[in-house]
């Protein structure tokens, strides 16, 4: 398979009406893990590949949005993750209360994604009409699919929905000034990324579309994955929105952790700043 064209361009930088926000990669959860995991149809080296388990805040002049929720114990324990903080404590950490959260953006309902909303009792969650339809719908009868979701998490969204709490997109969509969200589909089918206006330029937060920066890189998907040809166009579509190649986050590597600064001293391994220039890969 021929790796993705990692070019993006010529992409307008966000224009100067638009705020720039800073954005901060967080870290809740961790596990130990080998190379042949994380490609589809395996790799030949059997060596460590660990996983790391982010959220993202996304801190305005005048709002702060959260990007997922991680996971709690139960779904630790279940999964052996191990959790290393919660997510409410992660954001704390750049001061950043997860009770007075009025929005977070949910990538897809994954349970490592969607299984902390209950840390954020007073937001709005933005989701896709194609990742409920996919949730709730025949797919989930499929081991090879349902696995990933945990059930009790979209029981509980449902309420939510009746509750007034769910914000559904279908497709491309202005969230706020400087902040979109991106129908990819690939690895759900209703997966969306995540675009913010910054100092640096347009950042992506890929989150699942890429879960390492080698899967986007070498056009070797993860192999969880709903529709292959979504997720190498997903990939492509990242690289687009974003000012630069290198803007461009994917969800669980831990080297995001090289390549940016940490939000402040002893965040070390913890919160990486984001919209910040990350160094060479």
């Amino acid at each position: 398979m021929a790796p993705t064209t990692v070019t993006s361009g010529p992409v307008e930088p966000p224009a100067d009406h638009l705020p720039r926000h800073e954005i901060y990669a967080l870290k809740y959860a961790e596990r130990s893990a080998r190379r042949p995991e994380h490609f589809l149809g395996g790799d030949p080296h059997d060596e460590p590949m660990d996983m790391d388990y982010f959220v993202w805040a996304i801190v305005g002049p005048d709002a702060t949005w959260v990007v997922d929720t991680g996971f709690d114990t139960l779904d630790a324990e279940r999964r052996s993750r191990t959790l290393v903080r919660s997510v409410a404590d992660a954001l704390a950490s750049v001061d950043v209360a997860a009770t007075k959260v009025d929005d977070v953006i949910l990538t897809h309902l994954h349970y490592d994604h969607v299984g902390g909303f209950a840390q954020f009792p007073a937001a709005r969650f933005h989701l896709q009409d194609d990742e409920m339809s996919y949730a709730t719908g025949r797919h989930m009868a499929q081991p090879a699919i349902g696995h990933a979701y945990t059930a009790d998490h979209i029981a509980d969204l449902v309420h939510l929905v009746h509750g007034g709490r769910v914000v559904f997109h279908d497709g491309d969509t202005d969230l706020a000034p400087g902040i979109s969200v991106h129908l990819v589909g690939g690895h759900t089918e209703g997966l969306q990324v995540v675009r913010v206006s910054t100092a640096i330029g347009w950042v992506v937060l890929a989150s699942d579309a890429s879960h390492y920066y080698e899967n986007m890189r070498s056009g070797r998907p993860f192999p969880i994955v709903y529709h292959l040809g979504d997720m190498l166009e997903g990939h492509r579509r990242c690289f687009e929105l974003a000012s630069s190649p290198e803007y461009v986050v994917p969800g669980h590597d831990p080297r995001v952790f090289d390549r940016y600064p940490p939000a402040r001293p002893g965040l070390e391994g913890i919160a990486a700043r984001l919209d910040l220039e990350p160094t060479p890969p």
